[in-house]
Parts: structure tokens; C-alpha cells; sequence
């Protein structure tokens, strides 16, 4: 409240009652439990109760220091909306009988922890599926509740909510992607000022810049003009967790700024380009090193440790530094307290080498090869 102006800052009950004490002429009792001081000293506190409440309205009035609802109506009046939770996506294998067929909509779920009291997490299939000869069949779910909690690692869907005869077991192949949690204030706040502060006209970079990141579940945009040669741009996405969009936040993207791709004007783009709206396309970066631990140390944490790491650093560099650098991968192992060292490291195959991101790419981690 420091910066508001200082004649809000001085209302306190205090100094409102003592102005209106001053105000009473001298020779009238005016002390502790008089009946003046007992008459002003009710008025004294609702008036400082209004100074508050006018500070408050100050607040909410400038998007520096709104928040929720308030920083919504004041982001809106420049077209900038608050975008909403994205639902996490992936796929599961269902084993059973050759020929059963698991319906859309059928419910899937990862187990309750009942020591900890976290609930399940709750999935529906997309489409049918017919199990093949191999007894198997693999479908695309989507998470019931949209938000980053749909986001899991492969392996822990294997409940089946509403048991369907003939079908044995459930489970995801690879981690559910894609989710997001409603858009937080700071990230609403850094669009509205991106908007006002970095105007867009007529199509150029920046507006398919604001208009890729309007849409729910974009964490990272780079346009390519003319990627395709004249009247073409190419939109490259990544999701939250900068890694390349999933296959809704791509259509959802597209149908926003061009959905007929054959120059029209019928979404936010201009009638003229092409604009053709992707994914970033992943390059793997595989590490393997060997390390000299401390006594004690898990090996398995240590692993987890780099992963967490080495996938930090990269998310950093995600449509910002087209560098992979070495050197900065044997910093994430040194930061580490549970190394003493490390040989042999390599990067994708390579060491103490440079690893170059092109346009349209984002570094993500793969495989982590740890041995003593």
C-alpha cells in the first residue's frame, strides 16, 4: 500500500478521532468517556474502516495489484482472458478377451493412497476399442478433472471404475501429458502487459505471438513467417511443461487463428496467410555418466535427483537458447551433495560438446544412464 496516495495512508481510527476532537471547542469536555469523545469515537471507526476499503478499491484498480476476479475484469477490457484448466490426455492398454469391445466414455483411474489420502484420478476413453487377437487394445483417454493432477507417470492407471466383463486389466503406456491448471495471476498479469506494452498490428509476429497464447494449455509459442514459402506461417507449440503440445491445444490453437488454413480471415489471423499450427517436434537428450557417490547414498535417488535436474535446465532453455551446453548438465551433477564426481558423462553419445536446437524444436529429457 506504500505507493497509494498518502491521504488514504493517514486514515487511521487514531488519527480520524483526533481531528475530530480538535474540531470541539476548548471548553467543552472532550476527555476518555465524555459524551463528545463516546459520540465521535463510533463515527472515528467507520470512517477508517472506509479509508481501508477505499484502498482496496485503489488496489483492484490497477492490474499491478489486482488479483482474481478483479485483475479478470480489469485484463478483459483489453482482451486478454484468464485461460481455463486443460484437461491431461495420454493412452492406455486394456487386456482381455479377443473381440470384447471397450466403449467411449468408459472410466479408468489410478488407485486412492489411502495412507496419504490422496484421491484417484479419474480418466474417460475418447473413442471405442475392439480387442485384438493379442488380447489387446490401446485407446486415447482424457482426464475427467482438467487440471495439472490429470498429468501422471506411465504405469499407475490400472483401475478400472466400472468393471466391464471380459476386460482383465488396464494401464497407461506412457505418462498422461498436457495438463494445465487455470491460468495464475502472474502469467495472466505478464499477457495483459504483453499486450499493452507490445502492440500487434496487422498480422506481424508478435500478434500471432499473443494470439498462439490465448489459447488454454500454450506454454511456449515461436512463429516461423514464411515457412512454407509466401502467404504461409508456422506456429510451433509447447504445452505447460515445455513439452511439445498435445494434439487438442494444436487443434484448439489452429481453429482460434486460422481453422479453414486457406487464408479466409475466419479466426484471429488476417485474411491473406496460411497458417499452419504445430508441435514442437522433442529431441531427446540422453545422458549417461558414471558417478562416485558418498556412503550410503541411493542410487535411485540420485537418478531421480539428475532427472529433476537436467529436465529443470532444459525447460529453461525452451524456445529461449537454442544450446544444450555440456557444461551445464555436469553442473546440475555437481550441485547434487550425494556426488563426490562423475566420469565418463556423455550427451547424446557426444562429450563435452554443444547440443543445437533448431527452430521448431524443444530439448526434452530422455533416457538417463547412471553406473558406478
Amino acid at each position: 500500500m506504500a505507493d497509494l496516495p498518502i491521504f488514504l495512508q493517514d486514515q487511521s481510527e487514531e488519527k480520524i478521532m483526533q481531528r475530530m476532537l480538535d474540531r470541539v471547542p476548548a471548553d467543552i469536555d472532550k476527555s476518555e468517556g465524555s459524551f463528545i469523545w463516546d459520540a465521535e469515537a463510533p463515527v472515528a471507526f467507520m470512517l477508517s474502516e472506509a479509508a481501508i476499503w477505499a484502498q482496496q478499491v485503489l488496489q483492484r484498480g490497477f492490474a499491478s495489484s489486482s488479483f482474481g476476479e478483479y485483475l479478470d475484469l480489469r485484463t478483459a477490457e483489453h482482451g486478454v482472458v484468464r485461460r481455463a484448466a486443460v484437461a491431461a490426455t495420454g493412452l492406455v492398454r486394456f487386456k482381455g478377451t479377443p473381440g470384447k469391445i471397450v466403449p467411449a466414455g468408459t472410466i479408468v483411474a489410478t488407485p486412492a493412497d489411502e495412507v496419504t489420502g490422496e484421491a484417484s484420478t479419474e480418466y474417460e476413453t475418447v473413442a471405442a476399442v475392439i480387442l485384438n487377437e493379442n488380447s489387446e487394445g490401446v485407446v486415447a483417454v482424457r482426464a475427467i478433472v482438467p487440471g495439472k493432477t490429470g498429468t501422471v507417470p506411465a504405469g499407475v492407471i490400472t483401475v478400472m471404475s466400472s468393471p466391464i466383463n471380459g476386460v482383465t486389466a488396464v494401464t497407461n503406456l506412457e505418462e498422461t501429458r498436457g495438463g494445465a491448471d487455470i491460468e495464475s495471476d502472474d502469467s495472466l498479469l505478464e499477457r495483459f502487459y504483453s499486450q499493452v506494452r507490445n502492440q500487434g498490428t496487422s498480422g506481424n509476429k508478435a500478434q500471432y505471438l499473443k494470439w498462439a497464447g490465448e489459447v488454454a494449455g500454450v506454454g511456449g509459442v515461436q512463429v516461423n513467417p514464411l515457412w512454407n514459402g509466401p502467404g504461409t506461417v508456422g506456429i510451433y507449440l509447447l504445452d505447460t511443461e515445455k513439452r511439445a503440445a498435445s494434439a487438442e491445444i494444436v487443434a484448439a490453437a489452429q481453429q482460434h487463428i486460422d481453422p479453414s488454413q486457406d487464408g479466409q480471415g475466419e479466426g484471429t489471423a488476417p485474411a491473406g496467410p496460411i497458417v499452419s499450427v504445430q508441435p514442437a517436434q522433442e529431441v531427446h537428450i540422453n545422458i549417461s555418466v558414471k558417478l562416485t557417490l558418498v556412503s550410503g547414498a541411493s542410487l535411485a535417488d540420485v537418478e531421480a535427483l539428475i532427472f529433476n535436474g537436467v529436465k529443470g535446465y532444459l525447460k529453461q532453455l525452451a524456445f529461449v537458447d537454442p544450446f544444450v551446453r555440456f557444461t551445464r548438465i555436469a553442473a546440475v551433477l555437481l550441485d547434487i551433495p550425494a556426488i563426490i564426481d562423475y566420469s565418463d558423462l556423455t550427451v547424446n553419445g557426444k562429450a563435452d560438446s554443444v547440443t543445437e536446437i533448431h527452430p521448431g524444436q524443444v530439448a526434452v529429457l530422455g533416457t538417463v544412464d547412471i553406473h558406478e
